[in-house]
């Protein structure tokens, strides 16, 4: 390809063989569902092909002749920084020499932006000197719809809906997991029981709308209340469970006992007045000979415990 294609017209070179050579090429190009296109070592666009137009709405002849700092495509990656001004992917291969892959998102003709997985490669002659390099890339609009379907997926399968915590069948898979943990790379984990209580008091004066307030007013809670590595999710009902990485019993304690001041220490406003809730605490470190099932059961029988008194934690 070289420099003058104004992407109207093929190629044009003197040497008849080679000019076969050069619209055969084109053609192929021209038949490819990805975008292509190639610039000079001065980023000058020399060949545009119709995958580019079609997926930016650019013509060749709109862009043909101009540079890639010209910003026409103003390509931005998902934090929106501007690569066509300093990390451009085109620039990085010609001095790296080197293919470069990025995702990113260009700006269509029409305005808006269009997620593209972008592949740069240096061009180089017959004595392997970089003269430029060449841009593919493909519209990944799709693949970001399915992403986006996965993790919208992922969220109702292991997600509450009421108040956006993991949910039972993710906590069960979880506590499996830290249970191969201790066995294979010796790891310490524990295990938090908590249920709400009087929740069916809360309920039957202030009526279920309110009830789901305090749940949720208690998931957030829990959640400032715990470090980020840890797990937490409503296990069912007014029952929640936390999983705890790396801690000692005198940890697991302390972390327990956090849960439950702070919690107490919640109010939820209703009309005029305002709701109290506390809860009830079992804690237990896990073992490597535990099933997620056995692991459970205790921390609950331990919870129970401390139901005789309320808004207490019972360790064991």
């Amino acid at each position: 390809m070289t420099d003058g294609y104004d992407g109207a017209e093929p190629l044009k070179v003197s040497d008849p063989a080679l000019q076969e050579d050069a619209d055969f090429r084109a053609h192929i190009l021209d038949c490819l569902h990805d975008g292509v296109y190639f610039v000079d070592l001065n980023r000058r666009i020399t060949y545009w092909n119709q995958g580019a137009e079609r997926i930016t709405g650019f013509s060749a002849q709109d862009v043909v002749g101009s540079f890639c700092y010209d910003n026409i495509l103003a390509h931005v990656d998902a934090h929106g920084c501007q690569l066509c001004v300093s990390h451009c992917p085109l620039v990085a291969a010609i001095e790296q020499g080197r293919l470069c892959k990025h995702d990113l998102y260009l700006r269509h003709k029409r305005g808006h932006r269009v997620p593209v997985s972008v592949r740069a490669a240096p061009m180089k002659d017959q004595n392997g000197n970089v003269i430029g390099a060449v841009e593919v890339f493909s519209d990944s609009t799709r693949e970001k719809a399915v992403e986006q379907r996965v993790d919208e997926l992922e969220t109702i399968a292991f997600h509450d809906p009421l108040t956006s915590l993991l949910n039972r069948r993710y906590l069960s898979l979880k506590v499996q997991q830290s249970i191969q943990e201790i066995a294979h790379f010796k790891r310490s984990f524990g295990l938090i029981f908590l249920d709400i209580d009087h929740f069916k008091q809360i309920n039957d004066t202030w009526g279920h709308k309110v009830g789901d307030v305090v749940l949720q007013t208690i998931s957030e809670t829990l959640l400032h209340s715990l470090r980020s590595n840890d797990v937490v999710g409503r296990w069912g009902g007014e029952e929640f469970v936390a999983i705890l990485a790396d801690v000692t019993p005198a940890m697991l304690k302390d972390l327990a006992e956090r849960c439950r001041q702070l919690i107490a220490e919640c109010s939820v406003p209703v009309r005029d007045s305002r709701i109290q809730a506390t809860v009830s605490i079992g804690a237990t470190m896990l073992s490597p000979l535990d099933r997620d099932e056995q692991a459970i059961e205790r921390a609950d029988r331990l919870m129970y415990r401390s139901k005789a008194t309320r808004n207490r934690t019972t360790v064991g």
